[in-house]
């Protein structure tokens, strides 16, 4: 019977098993027909304990160097704890320790995303605020696309979980899974849509136009009175289906234009109170960090998503606009958050 150099797993789970049989190493080695010595080494070996592990001293921190950490927190926003240590000569402190102090002067934030405004940017929508600052809001349609997959962001899939349990597993596909292009309106208090864009359908001029033919101007700009579509001011952003000529000579026919279709400033979004609704939405169809199987599952979590956003809700974001335009002109231009 010659001697083999390792155990193969399901020879070690036999031995286990075995073990808790009764049997003994010796019965154990002719069962698998395997040297006695190999089979009493891996039972000693597995009786063995772990080592108990030593702790070493904990480097202490002196108050002079807290203060110098403090400000260098403060002067390297997103940096990890070790580059903010080691940008203060303190070395010798692990992790857990790094963290715990920044953890009483800091916080873990992520970096925000914003559209980039220059120069021009500013003054073109210091211009925009001044020229509708005396505009009745309530009589604005504020019209925006938003784009669902059904995977979600992946950042909002965290959560507590209780000791014991395993995280539960979360889909990983190539572009989110795919998604569903969703179009919608907000005035004064009311929720124009969703409108779901056909899938494969590409954007341009022509089938933008064509979509808002069919959904907007046939389901709902028809059914409204002679005096609210005399006094209604249609938004929309400088998307390049939006803003073409062919796509502006169209809703010039169908009435919109000049005071009616409202000029918008570049890279604008949080200007827009329509983003704060997609917001909204998108909190609610992926709570809990929901991922979804097919596009006709994630557009009716949006359209029931939708419906349960009530008047209220859409009137407070419509109310906003008088004070995001004094913000713009406080902030001379600059990003006013949403």
């Amino acid at each position: 019977m010659g001697q083999k150099k390792d155990l193969t797993g399901s020879e070690k789970s036999k031995i286990v098993r075995y073990l808790a049989e009764g049997c003994s190493s010796l019965k154990i080695a002719k069962l698998l027909k395997r040297d006695h010595r190999t089979i009493k080494r891996f039972i000693q070996n597995s009786q063995q304990g772990r080592k108990k592990r030593v702790d070493k001293p904990r480097r202490k921190i002196t108050a002079h160097e807290l203060r110098k950490v403090k400000r260098a927190a403060a002067k390297m926003p997103l940096a990890t704890s070790l580059a903010i240590f080691q940008s203060c000569n303190i070395t010798g402190v692990p992790k857990s320790t790094r963290c715990a102090i920044l953890r009483d002067m800091a916080k873990v934030r992520k970096a925000e995303r914003r559209p980039p405004l220059n120069k021009t940017h500013k003054l073109k929508r210091q211009d925009w605020a001044k020229k509708y600052l005396k505009t009745d809001f309530s009589k604005v349609l504020w019209t925006d696309e938003m784009r669902v997959s059904l995977d979600g962001p992946d950042g909002w899939a965290r959560g507590w979980i209780g000791k014991g349990q395993r995280a539960p597993v979360r889909l990983r596909r190539q572009q989110g899974g795919g998604g569903v292009l969703v179009w919608a309106g907000i005035i004064k208090d009311e929720l124009v849509g969703p409108f779901r864009v056909e899938d494969g359908v590409k954007l341009n001029f022509q089938s933008f136009c064509q979509f808002l033919e069919d959904t907007f101007f046939k389901q709902w700009y028809r059914k409204k009175s002679a005096s609210f579509k005399k006094n209604m001011i249609f938004m929309q952003d400088n998307a390049p289906s939006h803003a073409s000529k062919y796509s502006t000579a169209w809703l010039a026919r169908k009435g919109i234009k000049e005071e009616k279709l409202m000029t918008w400033p570049p890279c604008s979004p949080d200007l827009n109170p329509i983003e704060n609704l997609w917001s909204i939405i998108k909190c609610e169809i992926y709570k809990e960090g929901k991922q979804y199987t097919s596009l006709n599952s994630v557009w009716e979590a949006v359209v029931a998503a939708a419906r349960n956003v009530d008047g209220e809700q859409i009137k407070t974001l419509t109310e906003s606009m008088d004070g995001r335009l004094l913000s713009v002109l406080a902030k001379k231009g600059g990003y006013i958050g949403r």
